[in-house]
């Protein structure tokens, strides 16, 4: 449904979504940096650093890494995005700049994964500082529709049970009770993130929060 973006047209986005997430991090004071995010024990610091890294590990630093986390993938994450957090944040802000126009991907991965990563972690970090940050309306539904189709790895949120259309853009998918809003909104819902997205949509909503 609707326009399904091309590989050079998501890479493209990408590119943008990492200058720009670059320009809101520089200016941000010491007490921001260490900012707690909803995205478990994640600090601001570690999520910047977090979007960093699969562009910038060789294959050969992800294994490593993978077995220093025991073959545990989430842990290997977490752990990773704590220790690149922990560098300097004008370092952590010059690597974000040092992969705009990289197209380097963690293994398995499509352009269609750090692109979902940039627009909802970009979220993450925005939410947690009280800022607000325009998402894409047609990255938010290459993304949504990624997550509504995800098989691997494994989709970490249930899929609401709702019919899910947008206001903004045309995308609705699911079935039941509807539920409306942008859908920037509806992206935030489908990953975990019904916090932040109730407030901005409509209809059968008090069965999407926790």
């Amino acid at each position: 449904m609707g326009t399904v973006l091309d590989t050079d047209e998501r890479w493209r986005i990408i590119d943008r979504e990492r200058a720009s997430l670059a320009d809101l991090l520089e200016g941000l004071s010491p007490e921001e940096w260490d900012t707690c995010t909803r995205c478990g024990d994640w600090r601001v610091r570690d999520v910047a650093a977090h979007l960093t890294v699969a562009a910038r590990f060789s294959y050969g630093t992800v294994l490593r890494e993978y077995l220093r986390a025991r073959g545990d993938l989430d842990r290997m994450i977490h752990d990773s995005a704590v220790r690149e957090g922990d560098r300097p944040v004008d370092e952590i802000v010059g690597h974000l700049r040092s992969i705009i126009g990289s197209r380097r991907l963690a293994p398995t991965t499509t352009p269609r994964e750090p692109l979902l990563d940039l627009l909802v972690h970009g979220q993450d970090i925005a939410l947690a500082l009280g800022r607000r940050r325009e998402m894409p309306p047609e990255a938010a539904r290459d993304a949504a529709d990624r997550v509504w189709t995800m098989r691997f790895p494994p989709r970490p949120w249930p899929l609401p049970k709702a019919r899910l259309v947008a206001t903004d853009i045309e995308w609705a998918r699911g079935t039941g009770e509807e539920v409306r809003g942008p859908i920037a909104a509806l992206l935030l819902l489908l990953t975990g993130r019904a916090y932040a997205a109730v407030p901005h949509l409509s209809g059968e909503v008090r069965s999407l929060l926790p």
